[in-house]
């Protein structure tokens, strides 16, 4: 059968879904992208790089080989990264905004669906590059890679190292006689390992090293090395360099392994805008030291908005799947329902929509911080930097970690065929949950988080001036009313920020009772780390509670119709109370809920899923994903999910010969013997 046996209409229960939702799912896409003209730039160019996609081909690439899946995905990224330029030169020829801005961007999804190995390279690399070098070094190097006419990675991630960077093994020893760095990775656990792209598809790496001068340790620093010939592509000598074999996804992503042996690079690689050394040998520190590790930050606010658009993704898949699926009926002798008729199948998806928006709007609230942030960098300001640190680390652990389980909770909502590779739902939670450990392990984040507010509270207690994601613990020690409840929203946010500051006051006592018996400060703060972690979870749950209560019910809210607004109302209710219910045992501990208070909550859960539920397939159609960037047979914008999964099970390679080598070779032969 050919692909025919798809309509080429809209399946009806969607339809009809579309037709009876409230507000305008354009609205709520023009709002998603930023503006009218956002959404309109958004899709004109997403339309012109999928023009010419083959979908089929996308579909097949669980069925490849690892060899041949990471030959798929360096024609693909180099296909769109064409596209781009070309864009770029019929457009605004000498401009950006094109490419290579848009590479690491939302309208690259879909176009390469197993990975793009060249996306650490514009997301970590040249960012860290123009961060980091000084303005001799970027025209010299910096700008051949922005302009990818060299290709490279950001190596930092070791065999045995990961988050802890102080404990990196890869040495760059000055020798002062020919003012070059030598550098080696020791042992095997000193190779580097993990970094996208590494494998086969670069040719240069920033890598993270610990600087010797005199055999005396500076730190990690950042040195720009060339690892294979720019002509034959063949790994430069002393350079020991592969792919890492399969992972649990992205799978055409080409993550690599390096090894380094007597490597030489001059002085002027390593990168010098911050910390310094001069030909004599003499060093010059950084002004601040995490500006060593900036490239971090910037990830992790990448992370936090991709995360939360990897759940809205997952979150179209199953709503949709759930208007046109009927199982089950509610009543004897009634037709089979949506699915989305069943409250427990609105239970698992309409949350997920509803922390999706949460996590996007507070990933927006963090970029803005970061980019304040850069302009005070810029000035010579760094006062801002813990604080972006720990609101970066707060809601990367939380995006990642609740999308990770929101997506594998969605998969379940589509039954059985959530389990087909064909659905897309395996790659995204591999995706999301990859994003737990990558950028920095989540436990390990969340003990940075709770140190910060450790200094917080102490800071809060002499009354000194407090950064403004924590200023509710000065709030919470002066107000004893802070955590009286009544219910709204409002009250709602101070009573996750009361939870917040009353569990890190829990963890202080604990450590400052540790540190009075003796024990070090290491000790003290190992033995409180579980303390730490919940104080930390609950700081992050509390920023996104205040970010999402302020765009919905803040000035922001005149700009959008009624109809709008009453939709954000729901779903902004809904997070509240599915969170609120989620942090009972953190709540119950520091505030009264009466019996009668959970009742009304468990009312206010069910009523607002009854009033969400006609404008469920319109918000998510708002999220404004092609079928190509969702890659789901059961996801598609026409709904036809049966005919789709059908198809791609008939285009399955094991389907396109009606007899397998196997049968005459081993199956055969085994039931015609006499054993």
């Amino acid at each position: 059968m050919s692909s025919s046996v798809i309509p080429k209409t809209v399946n009806p229960d969607l339809q009809k879904e579309r037709d009876g939702a409230s507000f305008s799912s354009e609205e709520f896409a023009a709002w998603w992208a930023g503006s009218d003209e956002d959404l309109k730039f958004t899709r004109g160019i997403r339309d012109y790089l999928q023009k010419d996609v083959n979908l089929d081909e996308m579909l097949q690439i669980q069925n490849m080989s690892h060899e041949d899946i990471n030959e798929f995905s360096v024609r693909t990224s180099i296909d769109a990264a064409k596209k781009l330029r070309r864009l770029q030169e019929e457009r605004n020829p000498g401009g950006e905004e094109y490419w290579p801005n848009l590479y690491d961007s939302k309208v690259m999804w879909g176009l390469t669906p197993a990975g793009n190995p060249f996306g650490v390279m514009y997301v970590m690399l040249v960012k860290a590059l123009q961060a980091q070098c000084t303005p001799e070094q970027y025209e010299e190097f910096g700008k051949r890679m922005e302009k990818f006419e060299i290709c490279g990675t950001y190596a930092q991630t070791e065999l045995g190292h990961g988050t802890y960077l102080r404990g990196l093994e890869t040495r760059a020893d000055f020798d002062p006689k020919t003012d070059e760095f030598v550098l080696n990775t020791p042992k095997i656990s000193s190779y580097k390992f993990w970094p996208g792209g590494l494998g086969h598809s670069s040719n240069y790496c920033l890598i993270m090293a610990q600087l010797y001068i005199n055999n005396v340790s500076k730190g990690p620093h950042m040195f720009f090395v060339q690892v294979r010939d720019e002509e034959t592509h063949e790994p430069l000598p002393g350079v020991h360099i592969g792919d890492i074999g399969k992972k649990m996804g992205f799978i055409g992503v080409n993550n690599g392994f390096l090894g380094l042996k007597n490597v030489r690079i001059p002085r002027t690689r390593m990168l010098m805008r911050h910390a310094k050394v001069n030909a004599d040998g003499s060093y010059v520190s950084s002004p601040a030291n995490v500006l060593t590790y900036f490239a971090m930050v910037r990830t992790r606010c990448v992370i936090a908005r991709n995360n939360a658009l990897m759940l809205a993704g997952a979150a179209t898949i199953a709503t949709r799947y759930s208007a046109v699926r009927r199982q089950s009926p509610i009543n004897p002798k009634e037709r089979e329902p949506q699915i989305m008729d069943h409250v427990t199948q609105q239970f698992k998806l309409f949350p997920e929509i509803a922390t999706s928006l949460a996590h996007r709007l507070a990933s927006d609230y963090l970029w803005k911080l970061y980019d304040a942030t850069i302009d005070d960098i810029a000035n010579g300001k760094y006062e801002r930097l813990p604080e972006l640190h720990s609101l970066s680390c707060a809601l990367k652990v939380t995006c990642s970690s609740d999308s990770a389980a929101g997506v594998e909770r969605l998969r379940l909502a589509c039954g059985g065929h959530g389990y087909l590779t064909s659905s897309n739902m395996s790659n995204l939670y591999v995706a999301a949950t990859a994003a737990c450990t990558y950028e920095g392990e989540n436990t390990v984040l969340l003990l940075q988080i709770g140190r910060f507010l450790m200094k917080s509270w102490r800071s809060a207690l002499s009354g000194a001036p407090l950064a403004p994601t924590v200023s509710y613990l000065a709030e919470v020690q002066k107000n004893p009313q802070f955590g009286t409840w009544t219910g709204t929203w409002e009250n709602m946010v101070k009573a996750m920020k009361y939870a917040a500051a009353n569990k890190t006051q829990s963890a202080f006592k604990s450590l400052s009772n540790r540190l009075s018996r003796g024990e070090s400060e290491g000790t003290a703060a190992n033995q409180t780390g579980i303390e730490f972690t919940q104080a930390a979870e609950l700081h992050g749950r509390a920023f996104i509670f205040s970010s999402f209560t302020t765009e919905v019910t803040g000035p922001n809210s005149k700009n959008r119709s009624a109809a709008f607004n009453r939709v954000l109302e729901n779903l902004l209710e809904l997070y509240l109370v599915k969170e609120t219910l989620n942090q009972l045992s953190n709540l119950l501990r520091f505030i009264n809920l009466t019996d009668t208070d959970l009742a009304k909550l468990q009312d206010r859960l069910e009523t607002v899923l009854s009033k969400l539920r006609p404008d469920a397939v319109a918000i998510v159609d708002g999220f404004d994903f092609s079928d190509l960037q969702l890659n789901s047979t059961l996801g598609s914008f026409d709904g036809n999910a049966y005919e789709r999964i059908f198809d791609a099970a008939l285009k399955n390679p094991m389907n396109q010969k009606p007899v397998p080598k196997s049968f005459h070779q081993h199956l055969k032969p085994f039931m015609k013997s006499n054993i």
